[in-house]
């Protein structure tokens, strides 16, 4: 069973927003701003919901990026994911009871505070390419298996 997730990462060369995730899954981990999609919600209302949420921002315009599908070794439930980047946003990021954003510098992304997936498909992401993949995690958030590539086509879905 596949549960629809978002990522939305606000980058502008040669700056990132990423969020440290301060309860629930990820908990310390680095991140883009996300999470479930709600029934009957389009992925791109529930990312722009997400990101005000988790940082006190808007945005207008998300192009998207990227989808994963991710899943855990003893778990039925399979997260796909569905990557958004945003270039301009209103409002000032403020810390929220779930994300602490901040800005970074591309040179300076904490990768080793991050998903170990990050570090694959983070590059891809910086040169503006489309990615699609899926990643397999045991108990401990090790990667066992990872397929990754570079895409013109996402899929498009809604429920």
């Amino acid at each position: 069973m596949k549960k629809l997730m978002t990522t939305c990462i606000i980058y502008k060369h040669p700056k990132i927003l990423l969020g440290m995730k301060k309860r629930g899954f990820g908990e310390g981990k680095w991140n883009g701003f996300g999470g479930k999609v709600l029934p009957n919600e389009i992925i791109e209302v529930a990312a722009k919901r997400e990101l005000l949420e988790e940082a006190g921002i808007e945005v207008e315009h998300l192009s998207k990026v990227g989808v994963l599908d991710f899943e855990f070794k003893g778990r039925k439930e399979i997260l796909q994911v569905h990557f958004f980047k945003a270039e301009n946003f209103s409002g000032e990021p403020i810390e929220t009871e779930e994300m602490k954003p901040q800005w970074f510098n591309v040179n300076e992304i904490p990768i080793d505070k991050m998903w170990p997936d990050d570090q694959y498909w983070m590059p891809v992401f910086l040169k503006d390419k489309k990615f699609i993949g899926r990643f397999l995690y045991d108990e401990k958030e090790n990667i066992l298996e990872k397929e990754l590539s570079e895409t013109e086509d996402l899929p498009i879905i809604n429920f």
